[in-house]
């Protein structure tokens, strides 16, 4: 799917995807020892679930992504939360080592479940100088995508999604074992010292928060009209309906590499 998360797409990203169970960041601050004097690089931030439950938990987040939106709406989500030691970088990936010149020392840079959109082996070796003893890299994936589980409503989405875009729905966004062994592969063969957690829990879902999943991981230049929507809307409503409740099981895993 498209990278666009922009315009209205952003809002549906904040409000539909998941959040992250404290015991994530949990398990991210032990791996890391970090604490009340670490600073912590949210790379692919959107609009703030990693990044500013992490705020509390050390000195300061730097929250950095590509879309202006995204930033703008994880800015309000910060100040609404009362979060005052995050600040918004507009960049990418790929402007990571630039970021040499004002960040260092870093306890650790989170990447949640936007991977998938970059060249992570470059990306690991670039993040490295920044990092301070013992600190590293933490990729997160918060789960498969709602159209690729094993639930029978799951694949009933799965079968409108593919039907609306004329094409099978695959994508595993970088939550698939394979996607998983290669970026341990690459932390491996980058120096850093991995280790994998993970954290489950079982959600409930409304049929509203399914379809607003599914326009959160779409990019803006793909979203269905207003004029689409509701036969849109009502194609995915009468596929999964014979399949509630709407049962989730999450899978977070967190991927780690110490520098």
């Amino acid at each position: 799917m498209s990278l666009g998360f922009s315009g209205e797409v952003t809002e549906f990203y904040h409000r539909f995807r998941r959040g992250y169970p404290p015991a994530a960041f949990d398990a991210i601050a032990e791996a890391f020892a970090l604490g009340e004097d670490d600073v912590v690089l949210d790379l692919g931030c959107g609009t703030g679930q990693l990044a500013v439950p992490m705020a509390a938990r050390v000195r300061a987040v730097v929250g950095m992504d590509p879309s202006p939106d995204m930033l703008a709406r994880a800015r309000q989500t910060a100040a609404d939360a009362g979060v005052t030691t995050a600040s918004w970088l507009l960049g990418s990936d790929t402007d990571v080592p630039a970021l040499g010149s004002v960040l260092g020392g870093l306890g650790a840079v989170t990447v949640g479940q936007a991977l998938h959109w970059m060249d992570h082996a470059t990306l690991f070796a670039a993040v490295k100088p920044l990092l301070r003893a013992g600190g590293g890299i933490a990729v997160v994936t918060n789960g498969e995508p709602l159209w690729l589980q094993d639930s029978a409503w799951s694949q009933a989405l799965r079968g409108v999604l593919s039907g609306w875009f004329g094409q099978p729905i695959t994508a595993a966004c970088g939550t698939d074992d394979a996607s998983q062994e290669r970026y341990r592969a690459a932390l491996t063969a980058g120096g850093y010292a991995t280790e994998v957690r993970v954290v489950g829990y079982t959600g409930d879902l409304t049929a509203e928060e399914i379809i607003g999943g599914v326009y959160s991981a779409m990019g803006e230049d793909q979203l269905p009209s207003a004029e689409e929507r509701p036969v849109f809307e009502d194609r995915i409503r009468t596929a999964i309906a014979p399949h509630a409740p709407f049962t989730e099981p999450v899978r977070v895993t967190i991927l780690t590499g110490r520098a």
